[in-house]
């Protein structure tokens, strides 16, 4: 993948690939081939697939929340461009919402993480060590850490940044569009847009147009941040 390697929030994984195990293979400093019995090797092929029907399930459920995402903007964009009378302010719901499904599905994707994390580790050095490449023994210290005490190789604003960068910024744009063209509607033929008075097509009730639109652009704009933040972070993959 082409995002940041895991290991490096160890500070010690990035620095232990495998040496290559073909005749006249020149070994890095502390690399050296690793033997396991059986049961080490059964141990460690079933944590493996555990880890990964871990993986699977948790993805499932990512999958699932943007489902909820798509299906509840979808509905509630049904419902507002429906009749004229339907108020704008169902857009606003929607991107609620969205952000209530954002917030879901960024912890889930940081659970995620965490098994992925330990699938990693294992398909960097327990498979390589299995086929006779040369690897850094005491990468068992790393998977026994991660093992005592699991955490998530991400913060909550970058698993909420991959997850903006990779579906949410789509949905919110879609969001913000349509509640653009619900205003529109609102409008009668022949209606000119001027500024400052267009402010007022967002009132609600009390609440003036001008800050209506005013929270919404800070809102989208921390949404951006968080996208471009987490992209640097954790680049997404090509394709």
């Amino acid at each position: 993948m082409g995002r940041r390697d895991p290991g490096q929030r160890d500070g010690g994984l990035g620095l232990m690939p495998g040496a290559g195990g073909g005749a006249g293979a020149v070994l890095a400093p502390g690399l050296t081939e690793v033997s396991y019995s059986t049961n080490q090797a059964n141990a460690l092929i079933h944590l493996y697939r555990a880890e990964v029907g871990k993986m699977t399930a948790w993805r499932q459920r990512l999958d699932m929340t943007t489902n909820w995402s798509v299906v509840t903007s979808a509905g509630l964009a049904s419902f507002a461009l429906g009749d004229v009378g339907n108020s704008h302010a169902t857009f606003l719901f929607a991107m609620f919402m969205n952000y209530f499904f954002l917030r879901l599905e960024a912890r889930r994707f940081r659970t995620y993480e965490i098994a992925h994390h330990r699938v990693r580790i294992m398909e960097r050095f327990f498979y390589p060590a299995m086929l006779g490449d040369k690897v850094d023994p005491g990468w068992h210290q790393l998977l026994l850490a991660e093992l005592g005490k699991p955490r998530s190789p991400m913060s909550r604003n970058d698993a909420l940044g991959w997850r903006l960068g990779r579906n949410y910024l789509w949905i919110y744009a879609a969001v913000l569009l349509a509640w653009f063209a619900k205003l529109d509607l609102e409008q009668p033929k022949g209606y000119v847009l001027t500024f400052p008075d267009a402010f007022s097509l967002a009132d609600i009730g009390n609440f003036p147009g001008w800050l209506v639109f005013a929270i919404v652009g800070v809102f989208y704009l921390y949404l951006i941040w968080l996208a471009v933040r987490a992209a640097r972070t954790y680049p997404l993959e090509e394709g």
